[in-house]
């Protein structure tokens, strides 16, 4: 029997992946592979611990050391919406050294939580090519679509409460919500609801541009340019709106 190796990521499409592969492949091995990028919110692992309790799983955590912030430093590179090195470092290169240590290609299965929906789709032929020799499979996304709101009544029904990310507002449970792939959007609801993950993200930009000079993790493209666009300079933008109003 081939050994079921789910890339869990604390989200829910890899949560209900997980039960999918469960319910598929009862009394085979399976393991639940989870990468801790050390600035993920608290309430990832409870409800990640919740979710392997469920399966009668225990959670297989691998570590590069580094918070993504320190990859940023390391590489001399601030991640940004299309490129972002700390996914490499920290989620695909420690799960990648785990696998080629304890699964032997012919014999295992990976399973990545792509969501049912065709936007999410579109990324399955390179995350298949990414994962070369292994085998792929993508159970969630092979159902009808869904919303995000169906998942999470689909995970409430189980008898587990979603990730409190989800709850406040946000669409991924990565990071802590300060994800640098975000757009500007995600960042002004993070400075919203947890203006204190802002604060330190915006610290941590400056000491970077202090090192490389004028990078930002995103971009202003108003008036048809596009610049850096600082998260200090984005809350001030904010600031000046809101005393204005």
């Amino acid at each position: 029997m081939p050994h079921h190796v789910v890339q869990f990521s604390g989200g829910i499409g890899s949560a209900l992946t997980a039960v999918r592969v469960a319910e598929r492949h009862p009394g085979e091995q399976i393991t639940l592979l989870i990468a801790d990028t050390q600035v993920e919110d608290p309430d990832l692992w409870r409800f990640s611990e919740d979710v392997a309790s469920l399966l009668g799983l225990e959670l297989t955590v691998v570590r590069d050391g580094r918070t993504p912030w320190q990859v940023f430093a390391d590489q001399r590179f601030l991640g940004n919406d299309r490129l972002a090195p700390c996914t490499f470092y920290l989620k695909q290169k420690p799960c990648r050294e785990w696998m080629e240590k304890h699964t032997p290609a012919g014999d295992t299965i990976a399973y990545v939580g792509i969501e049912p929906n065709d936007r999410d789709r579109r990324r399955i032929p390179a995350i298949a090519r990414n994962w070369q020799p292994w085998r792929t499979e993508f159970p969630l996304a092979d159902g009808p679509d869904a919303t995000k709101d169906a998942l999470l009544d689909e995970v409430r029904a189980l008898g587990i409460r979603p990730p409190r990310l989800y709850e406040l507002g946000f669409s991924h449970n990565n990071c802590g919500g300060a994800c640098v792939r975000a757009g500007i959007r995600q960042w002004r609801h993070l400075r919203t609801t947890l203006p204190e993950r802002y604060a330190e993200a915006e610290l941590q930009e400056e000491r970077l541009r202090a090192q490389l000079g004028d990078v930002a993790i995103l971009r202003d493209r108003r008036g048809g340019g596009c610049r850096p666009l600082p998260l200090a300079a984005l809350r001030e933008r904010e600031e000046t709106a809101a005393g204005a109003a």
